[in-house]
């Protein structure tokens, strides 16, 4: 469509192809053969349905065969241009319409293969496992729901990205996925790689969320101690919130009840966060006895006997032996060094510390 700028019809609408019915119809088509028009420029095959995703409108049947028959052209595009697109229907209200067209198409198949691994269902001894590529798209429609925030929303499609890798049989449990947030975590690096995504902070969040995000379910179904909260807050951070985002997000079952029955779990694991917080301030954590004051109380240099009971008293404090102040570990401290052979030789209080 333009508009023209002649004298004799200054901004009349010039419609050749009748785009103003199909803009009223919500359809999407080329105006020239499809398979020409995708063939000039293979991202137009993604802007496609991307407008799909974003605008909820409806691609002809002639479009999505060419798309299909002229996909492994999408090899000839860059992967940063891919990526943006891919990130654009991520960011739609609806993001599955967008994949579930990638996938039809077998776009999706060339560009983020590790995606569609996730599709299928095995059946053994009557026993089978639902389709995790389905399921991946439920939880990132549910995520979005909830944020805009286009690294939450790609923690939700990668956050079970290794269950093809990990998949096995047992006889006597049926479908086991044992281990895959850690292989997960580990895959998120080589696929942000791959995709040309950000490896920085983003991907580190994206890794952090994908090999976190059973622990807070996990905290759901058994009695919720203070130790496995402090735990989980000191390994997540800032980013508790969006990890259980992601967790109420990845409830999917088609029983309602058992839906509500865990969202009311996550409600009450929230409630121990915060208390905990509020009163450990483990959050973030920074050791209230550091290295450094280690090395000058015993007058010591850099060894490994320092991280030995570093790490000693953050197990300390983090289980609730210790409080979380200078005073209480270091007297953790003092009495650690004596087990372990050391006399101090400059004794440390908060006052000096600071000063």
């Amino acid at each position: 469509m333009a508009i023209s700028l002649n004298e004799n019809n200054t901004g009349e609408l010039i419609d050749r192809f009748d785009g103003l019915s199909d803009l009223k119809n919500q359809i999407i088509r080329t105006p020239l053969d499809p398979e020409i028009t995708f063939s000039d420029d293979p991202l137009r095959m993604m802007r496609a349905i991307r407008f799909a995703s974003q605008l909820n409108f409806r691609i002809t049947d002639e479009c999505l065969q060419a798309i299909e028959k002229s996909a492994n052209r999408i090899a000839i595009i860059s992967k940063e241009r891919i990526a943006d697109e891919l990130n654009k229907i991520i960011l739609s209200d609806k993001p599955s319409v967008g994949f579930k067209l990638l996938f039809n198409t077998g776009l999706l198949h060339l560009i983020f293969p590790e995606m569609t691994a996730l599709y299928g269902i095995d059946k053994i001894d009557g026993k089978a496992h639902k389709d995790n590529f389905y399921h991946t798209l439920q939880v990132l429609d549910n995520i979005c729901v909830n944020t805009n925030n286009l690294w939450l929303r790609w923690s939700a499609i990668l956050h079970d990205i290794a269950k093809p890798a990990t998949k096995r049989f047992e006889q006597e449990h049926g479908w086991t996925f044992h281990g895959h947030e850690d292989r997960g975590a580990k895959m998120v690096p080589s696929i942000f790689k791959k995709l040309k995504l950000p490896l920085n902070d983003k991907m580190k969040y994206v890794q952090k969320l994908v090999k976190l995000h059973l622990r807070p379910i996990a905290l759901s179904k058994e009695i919720i101690t203070d130790s496995a909260v402090r735990r989980l807050l000191y390994e997540t951070g800032d980013d508790i919130d969006d990890l259980m985002t992601l967790c109420e997000a990845d409830i999917t079952s088609k029983n309602q009840e058992k839906v509500n029955r865990y969202l009311q779990n996550f409600q009450l694991v929230r409630i121990k966060l915060k208390e905990i917080e509020e009163k450990d301030k483990i959050r973030n954590w920074q050791p209230p006895v550091t290295g450094l004051d280690i090395m000058q109380t015993f007058d010591l240099k850099p060894s490994m006997e320092i991280g030995t009971m570093k790490n000693a008293m953050r197990e300390a404090i983090i289980e609730g032996e210790v409080q979380n102040d200078f005073e209480s570990a270091y007297a953790y401290i003092l009495n650690l060094g004596s087990k372990l052979g050391f006399k101090p030789v400059k004794l440390l209080t908060q006052s000096i510390k600071e000063n």
